[in-house]
């Protein structure tokens, strides 16, 4: 299978049983073999699938550590968006074509598939691939990607820690009634003209007294 083409596995529907038992066992060091045949009891050639798979989605990273979504997946309110980024990440080639290629009907997502793998009409490879993702679409929930996204763009910037103490401070002061007041040590030049002092008394009360 090519690295840029959309995964699927030879039992379409193990993925779903590997992702209930994902949420049962605990969090493995490493995605191994004995922890799918043993902790996830998938046994043979389907479980061996698996681990391939899951690095091409994302929940196993390269080493084979759980990845972020794995975490995210087993937690019950992150699940189903964890998944579908999941579904995201490992089937790219599908929605560089088209964004929202998990609300396709399936004569369009085949339409998809043909294209991105460049397989005949019949190739039972188009079946597998339209088949793995629809048994993985069912654990996703796109409208949490959305909303979170949503949310995340119109969060509003934290004030930053000392504007807060500065505001803080200057209402804290009117509200005590307080008058501050500032001295002003001028280094007048040595001259005898007074129209420089004129000047120098002119620009210090416009720029720095005021008006008032």
């Amino acid at each position: 299978m090519a690295q840029n083409q959309p995964p699927y596995l030879v039992a379409p529907g193990s993925i779903r049983k590997c992702l209930d038992q994902i949420k049962k066992a605990s969090t493995p060091e490493r995605v191994t073999q004995d922890f799918i045949q043993t902790k996830l009891g998938i046994k043979g050639g389907t479980g061996a699938a698996l681990i391939p798979f899951l690095k091409k989605i994302g929940f196993v990273n390269s080493d084979g550590t759980p990845s972020e979504l794995y975490k995210r997946f087993r937690n019950p309110t992150e699940s189903g968006a964890a998944v579908a980024d999941a579904i995201k990440r490992g089937y790219g080639s599908l929605y560089e074509m088209n964004e929202y290629t998990h609300d396709l009907p399936d004569s369009e997502l085949k339409g998809l598939v043909l294209q991105a793998t460049g397989f005949g009409e019949e190739s039972p490879v188009v079946s597998l691939v339209q088949r793995t993702f629809k048994n993985l679409k069912e654990y996703a929930d796109f409208n949490a990607t959305a909303e979170e996204s949503k949310q995340h763009n119109g969060k509003e910037e934290p004030t930053p820690q000392h504007d807060r103490g500065a505001r803080g401070q200057r209402s804290s002061a009117s509200s005590l009634g307080m008058n501050l007041s500032y001295t002003v040590n001028l280094n007048l030049p040595a001259t005898g003209d007074i129209a420089v002092f004129n000047a120098i008394f002119r620009s210090l009360k416009e720029n720095f007294l005021g008006h008032g």
